[in-house]
């Protein structure tokens, strides 16, 4: 009679660990690959369930996804209600697994995970549709995915300048302050710049497309509720890419309200299984994938193989 295996135990990343072992050029990357296989068709991934709690205000959201080597969930807590708190709006717990056998891997803290991994998803596609050049960022935003972003755009852009907007004037002042930033109004900030990145809580568009130089990129963030928009209809007239064209469809306010054309999942773009937008204004709708988190996470597992 055969005796079972003992399980391994199953080691829990803090942050602190996760922060360690994440570094932006290998997490972005794998953002590149992930998706890339996403698109493929490589993984097994639904649209993420949200739960709502109190609408606008406190959101559970549940995210599974499986790839070849490695499968696992996020469940994450998506609570504006946070704002302005001192606690986190987005707050999250990763499990993985192995694919082959079920078993157990790890699990760890998701909330850094979710930030930076968001960032270098769109750090790659950035990259992917011409970062050389790119001289002036404006970031709508001042929040974590604002110096996240700030952070992973400048592993694939050389910035002469960055320029900052929010809805709070302080909160601009002080980021401009930490990070060598020019603090002005939305429309200051988006003329003339180069790439744009909107990262906020909004429920009404806080970027209009009359604003975007031709040529400009935005890496939309924020709005990823069906009924929200960061984004005004001229804006989405432009050519349009998603992580997930299922998931835009349903979440994305966005898309769904301006009726916009999704030009290709980014994914495709880093699969070259759709040609690159040819010359002119880009707008990635992102919404942020399981599959994201698991590669992410899988990269922490495994710089503690190396140990």
């Amino acid at each position: 009679m055969h005796s079972a295996k003992t399980p391994e135990t199953v080691r829990y990343f803090s942050e602190p660990e996760v922060e360690a072992a994440l570094e932006w050029a290998p997490l972005i990357d794998a953002m590149h690959d992930a998706l890339a296989e996403f698109s493929s068709g490589h993984v097994l991934q639904p649209v993420r369930t949200i739960l709502t709690i109190e609408e606008a205000r406190r959101h559970l959201g549940i995210m599974p996804a499986v790839a070849d080597d490695v499968m696992g969930v996020k469940v994450v807590s998506f609570y504006p209600a946070n704002e302005g708190s001192g606690i986190p709006t987005h707050m999250a717990m990763i499990l993985l697994f192995r694919t082959a056998t079920g078993e157990p891997l790890a699990a760890m803290d998701g909330r850094l995970i979710t930030e930076m991994r968001t960032a270098a998803v769109s750090a790659a596609v950035t990259r992917v549709v011409g970062a050389e050049g790119r001289r002036v960022l404006a970031l709508l935003g001042s929040g974590v995915q604002a110096r996240a972003h700030l952070q992973a755009l400048s592993r694939v852009c050389s910035f002469a300048e960055v320029r900052v907007w929010s809805r709070d004037l302080e909160h601009a002042r002080a980021f401009a302050r930490e990070h060598g930033a020019i603090a002005t109004d939305a429309e200051s900030a988006v003329r003339g710049a180069d790439v744009v990145v909107t990262a906020t809580n909004a429920r009404e568009p806080v970027l209009h497309g009359a604003w975007l130089k031709d040529g400009a990129h935005v890496n939309a963030i924020g709005a990823n509720r069906p009924t929200w928009r960061e984004l005004d209809d001229d804006a989405m007239r432009h050519t349009v890419i998603v992580d997930s064209r299922a998931a835009a469809q349903q979440e994305s306010g966005d898309v769904i309200l301006s009726g916009a054309t999704i030009y290709a999942e980014a994914g495709e773009l880093f699969a070259a299984t759709r040609s690159l937008p040819r010359a002119g204004t880009t707008v990635f709708k992102s919404l942020g994938l399981a599959i994201e988190d698991l590669a992410a996470a899988r990269l922490v597992h495994r710089a503690t193989q190396k140990e």
